[in-house]
């Protein structure tokens, strides 16, 4: 039974987790985070160099190629919660072999 109850609690989290990055993040504030908006005051954003990883698929929060907005950002969480959800487990499978 515990095992039950702990399946539905994860399963759970996964559910709200796919929820939040795939609706509600498209109505996150756009405002810059704190080192933007220090850069920014400070008068130096404008030296920045872009990121490594501006050209990937995913950079800027968002899927390359996807014109509607909403979609790309919505996808875009998705696909990180699920890379994350993955490499967890992978993390976690590898520790309980060890364990045992």
């Amino acid at each position: 039974m515990k095992s039950f109850i702990a399946n539905k609690f994860i399963l759970a989290g996964i559910a709200i987790s796919l929820l939040i990055a795939g609706f509600l993040s498209f109505y996150a504030s756009s405002h810059p985070d704190g080192l933007e908006k220090v850069a920014e005051t400070k008068g130096f954003l404008e030296t920045a160099k872009e990121p490594i990883n501006s050209g990937s698929p995913l950079a800027d929060y968002g899927i390359s190629g996807v014109d509607n907005e909403r979609l790309s950002v919505g996808a875009s969480g998705i696909i990180g919660v699920l890379a994350t959800l993955l490499v967890a487990g992978l993390i976690f499978r590898l520790l309980a072999k060890k364990s045992k």
